[in-house]
């Protein structure tokens, strides 16, 4: 396992760096994003470390998304919103500054101004059944 003493968010599960904690159980911790999208931003986090998905443990990946539903609706009851947003980044390619996995849960509202992408790419159908049947044989 890497050293994840110094990373910012094994230090507030810990308690050696401060945040605003909506939840905690024994697995997870879900605190208020510093720099958020839109207030009421929440990020969880697994108690268990991990630098992301390929690492993160089979108990936590299973925990994840039951209690993302329980914070999105929290969420949404919360501010009002009018769409959520769930992300999770992995490598610096995909936009990951933290190496340490972190679930986004962000409260959109029709008119915010965000844009998550914009950009997409066209492929034939040999690109599409040549990939599928990679995943497939990976699966």
């Amino acid at each position: 396992m890497s050293d994840f003493s110094e990373n910012i968010f094994y230090k507030i599960i810990q308690g050696d760096a401060p945040s605003y904690k909506i939840y905690e159980d024994d697995n997870f911790l879900v605190i208020l994003d510093a720099y958020p999208a839109n207030l009421g931003h929440c990020l969880i986090l697994p108690k268990v470390p991990a630098a992301d998905i390929y690492d993160l443990s089979e108990k936590s990946a299973a925990g994840l998304y039951p209690l993302t539903k329980k914070v999105a609706s929290a969420i949404k009851d919360a501010t009002g919103c009018d769409g959520i947003n769930i992300i999770q980044n992995n490598g610096r390619a995909a936009g990951q500054v933290i190496f340490y996995f972190h679930l986004h849960i962000i409260p959109r509202y029709n008119e915010d101004g965000i844009r998550i992408s914009t950009t997409q790419k066209s492929y034939n159908a040999e690109k599409f059944e040549e990939m599928a049947l990679k995943l497939k044989n990976q699966l």
